[in-house]
């Protein structure tokens, strides 16, 4: 007889090991090993698809068409002396301008004067409406023949030369957008800090330019800094305009160059520029955001 003593039943209420239904699963996966398995089958499907795009690309054809290393080198350096400084210009001013814009629409719609707030609202609803490019092509074309009025070029002095339709028309939409922004950091100020200058004798006047405006632009940092990256995009738009060899930004720029040449690297090379140029700034509102966070 063997000395092993007999089985101890399981006590009362306690359940035993468990024990896999026949055709069941052994056991379920945890949360961790999920996300594994989610990561694992993502980049397997990701790096077949690299690789099926590699192995069915005609890289000969590609080259020659997007890539002619000479043709892109007959680009410059025009592509960055002309084209490239006039796309961050545009860029610049007419953010400026619609900054302006923007902070006189977002103090009128908040105006106790309702023909201001009317005013402010058409503007906003008008220019936020109306598609971006309709509005550089309202601008440079249908006011010179409405009013037989034309916006004059802008000229920098020893630096560009630029159109001033483009700059006024990426201006009045950039002010339009930027206007809900400024207004949503106007509101966002606390109350408190506006009943703390009142009581300190400060007028509305002062108290709005001196505490509201700057502690809004303080929150509002952000988003203003990303509607310039979407500002430098549609600069893009003003190549429909007609253009000068100085007042040209980039996608005009590669436009050009393609119907020079009848390839399509010069527009690919001035895309490459575009992202060259917009990678400081998200790396700039990057910063702000996380500066942001840690203020508050």
């Amino acid at each position: 007889m063997s000395d092993a003593p007999p089985p101890t039943p399981a006590a009362e209420g306690v359940e035993g090991p468990a024990t896999p239904r026949p055709g069941g699963r052994a056991h379920a996966l945890t949360p961790t090993q999920r996300r594994l398995a989610t990561q694992v089958v993502g980049w397997a499907a990701g790096i077949v698809l690299v690789v099926l795009l590699l192995v069915l690309t005609d890289w000969d054809r590609v080259l020659d068409n997007l890539f002619d290393v000479e043709i892109a080198g007959e680009q410059l350096p025009d592509v960055l002396t002309i084209a490239a400084k006039n796309t961050v210009l545009y860029t610049l001013l007419s953010f400026a301008l619609g900054l302006v814009l923007g902070l006189v629409s977002a103090l009128a719609r908040l105006s106790s004067v309702w023909l201001l707030r009317a005013y402010a609202r058409v503007y906003v609803e008008l220019f936020r409406g109306l598609p971006a490019l309709l509005t550089i092509i309202i601008v440079g074309y249908a006011l010179p023949i409405a009013l037989d009025l034309s916006v004059p070029d802008v000229e920098i002095p020893g630096v560009a030369t630029l159109s001033g339709a483009g700059i006024l028309a990426l201006g009045l939409v950039a002010g339009a957008y930027m206007s809900e922004t400024i207004r949503a950091g106007l509101q966002a100020v606390p109350k408190g800090q506006t009943e703390a200058a009142r009581s300190l004798g400060m007028s509305p006047t002062q108290t709005t330019i001196f505490v509201v405006i700057p502690q809004a632009f303080r929150i509002i940092v952000p988003p203003l800094a990303n509607e310039m990256i979407l500002l430098l995009k549609d600069t893009a738009l003003l190549s429909v305009l007609g253009t000068t060899i100085d007042t040209k930004e980039l996608t005009k720029f590669g436009r050009d160059g393609v119907s020079d040449t009848f390839n399509m690297t010069p527009l690919i090379f001035v895309g490459v520029i575009y992202v060259l140029i917009t990678i400081p700034f998200t790396q700039l509102i990057s910063r702000l955001e996380r500066r942001q966070r840690r203020a508050r």
